[in-house]
Formats: C-alpha cells, structure tokens, sequence
C-alpha cells in the first residue's frame, strides 16, 4: 500500500503528516501528488471528501520550500480561489496544519469582514492567499494586491463557482496572471461553461477522477419519507429527537426556511443553528462553531452556506426539502459516512418534491427505499407501510443490525478537517486510526 513516504513530499512536510496521524494517500492523492510536484498543470473531477486539499496543497507548499524566496509586497505567491467563505477559512487551516514546520504565511480574503486586516496581510505579501472572488477583484482593484509574481493558481468547485455567478469574475482575475504558471483546476460536474473555462485556463493537464457520483452516494444509508407538507416540521422533530442523532445537518432549500425551522426545533428543545447567506460571517462562525464544539446538535443550512463545511461526526443528514438539482443531494449526504463510518440521510418528500425525488434516483442510479407516513383518512400511514422498497441490490446499511453498524460509526471522516479542529466532547476519536482510513483534509 502506498504511504505518503513514497509519493516524494519534503521531510518537512512528512513531519506535519506523521504528527496528525496521517500515513496513506486517498486515491485522488496518490493520482495528484507526483505530477503536480513535476510542476504539472492538472484537471481534477473530484466530489468533496475526497481528500483534494490536501492533494493541491501538499505540491504548492514543497514547491515553495524548494524556492525559499520571500513573497513581495502586495503580491502573492500561490492563489487559491473558492466559492463560499467557510471553504476559504477551511482551506487555509489546511495550509497551515501542513506547513506547521514551515515558516510560509498563509491568508485568508474573503467577504463579509473589515478590510483592515487583509490590506495590512497584502501589504506583507503572501506566500499562500486563499480568497473568494468577489472580494479578491476588491483588493486587485485597489491596488492591495497584484498577480504578477504569482506562480500557482488553484480554482476549487468550479462547478459551484458557476452555480454563484463567479465565471465571470473568475475570468479577469485569471486575466492578471502570469502566462507562465501552474494551474489547478477541480469540479465535481464538467457542465459546457466550466469546462471551457478549464480549457483556458489549462495547459496539457493531467487528469484525475475520484468519487464518481454513484459510488459517493453508496456510502450511506438513505431513506426517503413521503409526508404531507403541513407535517414536515414535527415529524424533523421526531427524527432529531432519536438519540442515535448525535449531529445532525438539515438543509432546506431557502434562508428564510432555515430561519424558520431552526426556530422550530429551538421551541422544541433540540439545539440548532443557521447558517446561509443573509447571516454575517461571524453569525456564520459562531453558528459553525457551535455545531463543531457541540453546544448545538444540528445546524441548519442551505446548499450555498454549508458548501465546503466539513465536521468530524455528522451521523445524519435530513433533506426538510430536496433540492432542485440532482448533484445539490450528493453534495448534502456527502457530509455523512465519511472513512468508512456510518451515516444515514434522510428525506421528506411532499407532493410537490416527487420530480426532485425522481432525478436524484435517475443521477444515483438508484431507487431508494420509502416510507409512507401521509395521512391517511385523518390518520397517519403506520410506519411500516413502505410506499416504495428498494432492489436487493441496493439495499441500505440500515439494515445491518445496530452492533454492526456501531462498529462502521466511529472512524474520523475522510477529508475532514485537521485534528486541531477535532472537538474534545465529539464523539468521533480525536486522531485516525493508522491504516487506510487515515487521510488528510480534503
């Protein structure tokens, strides 16, 4: 089996990977790694999990080492472009944790915070700058900070960076680059757009898969309830309230559903936050940091703010609405069932949901199995009337016994994040185990 030892990284960042307990590469790891160290431009189609920040990163800090030469005032060395404000935060953090023996500065330009602090780190100069477009063109055009020295560009969930309107944005950011450089590239879809923008921005890249869509979903226990609308919210109620629950994501399909379900299970005693995009960023942290540290259980979240969100431990997810787009479901029961451990996710589905239900079987190639609980001449359907069963051949891990699966649920989650951030009263353990499931942040 293949160990980090092997794929040619620095001593220096060896030592950081030992001492978070990490020692075999994930797939897309072990793909990545050696050409982007032979300065390699590179396409990477990878769901999240997967292990690609550590993938990118681990190159771009051994290729800086190997220079040693001190980033300019207001420039940065390596570029690193993500969609939503907590992936940026997640992905510096990993920079960091793997450059703990090496002395690079890492920042962090994102939106929704004072200017100050980013206009003194960008007057330093970086070695490493993690941003969101938006406020990155801010700085560019201020003249904080220019590209002209920088040597690797790194554009994560391009796909997501499409579905927030930052193509174009994307676009004359890449403009101010160098011709000479290394560029990264990673998606999880290739729609039409996107993939013109990775032609122009590539040269002769190597391509890596990992976690094609049906083998991503297979990991968890799925399980659909066909409910009436009205009964949604008492019957998320109940299902939060099975101690077998310990953390929980809900996505809903609105900011102001969040709101309103959030407030719900409050008023019922269970405790959740929210987080999307009307709240600020530190609303955002501090709904983020209670869920990680659990003082809340659950955290309420839409697709756009819970993007790139990885916490040790989450048992369930719960669709309270299943979204419009197929490849939106993948991304919300991604966050369970991470390294092998368990993980259920749940869905309601009302009358008006059955067309989403039925893309998502058509994308996972599955048919998941369901229960009825609608009312039924002013009662409700018992819950062992299934609408639907599932094929043989995709029958979910719920049906192994409970021993069994306590022994699936406690491995620390793929691509999570680093053991730093690993909360002391979590259930997962603080450090992997050492063996095949022990991987880097992704």
């Amino acid at each position: 089996m293949t160990k980090f030892s092997d794929l040619g990284l620095a001593e220096v960042l060896l030592r950081a990977l030992e001492r978070e307990g990490y020692q075999f590469p994930t797939p897309i790891q072990q793909q990545a790694i050696p050409p982007l160290l032979q300065g390699r431009d590179l396409l990477g189609i990878a769901q999240t999990g997967t292990g690609k920040t550590a993938a990118f990163a681990l190159p771009i800090l051994q290729r800086l080492l190997a220079d040693g030469r001190r980033p300019a005032p207001h420039c940065v060395r390596a570029l690193v472009l993500a969609p939503t404000r907590e992936l940026a935060a997640q992905i510096a953090q990993s920079f960091r944790t793997y450059g703990q023996f090496a002395r690079l500065s890492v920042g962090v330009i994102v939106g929704g915070v004072p200017h100050g602090p980013q206009r003194q780190a960008l007057a330093r100069g970086l070695d490493v700058l993690v941003a969101t477009p938006g406020r990155l063109l801010d700085h560019m055009a201020s003249g904080q900070l220019r590209l002209t020295t920088t040597e690797v560009i790194v554009l994560d969930e391009a796909d997501h960076m499409l579905d927030l309107g930052f193509v174009v944005p994307i676009r004359k950011i890449v403009a101010h680059l160098p011709k000479t450089r290394q560029s990264l590239f990673f998606s999880a879809t290739m729609p039409k757009e996107i993939a013109g923008l990775a032609a122009d921005m590539l040269r002769d890249p190597v391509e890596v898969k990992a976690a094609p869509v049906a083998t991503t979903v297979e990991r968890v226990a799925q399980h659909v309830f066909m409910v009436d609308g009205a009964a949604k919210r008492d019957i998320l109620v109940e299902l939060l309230a099975d101690p077998e629950c310990s953390r929980a994501i809900v996505f809903t399909r609105t900011k102001r559903g969040a709101d309103r379900v959030a407030q719900h299970l409050a008023d019922a005693g269970l405790g959740a936050s929210a987080i999307h995009g009307n709240k600020s960023q530190s609303q955002r942290q501090r709904a983020l940091e209670d869920f990680r540290f659990g003082r809340a259980r659950v955290l309420v979240a839409t697709d756009i703010a819970a993007r790139g969100i990885d916490v040790d431990g989450v048992t369930h997810v719960v669709n309270f609405e299943l979204p419009e787009t197929p490849e939106a479901y993948v991304h919300r029961i991604g966050r369970t069932a991470r390294a092998g451990a368990a993980g259920r996710a749940i869905s309601l589905c009302d009358n008006g949901e059955r067309q989403y239900l039925r893309a998502i079987e058509k994308l996972t190639r599955q048919t998941i199995e369901s229960t009825d609980r609608r009312t039924q001449g002013g009662r409700a359907a018992p819950d062992d009337a299934p609408a639907r069963r599932a094929p043989q051949q995709h029958r979910r891990p719920q049906e192994r016994s409970r021993a069994d699966q306590s022994r699936h649920g406690h491995g620390r989650p793929n691509g999570q994040a680093p053991r730093a951030e690993t909360p002391r009263a979590a259930r997962p353990k603080r450090r992997p185990q050492r063996g095949a499931e022990s991987r880097p942040a992704g």
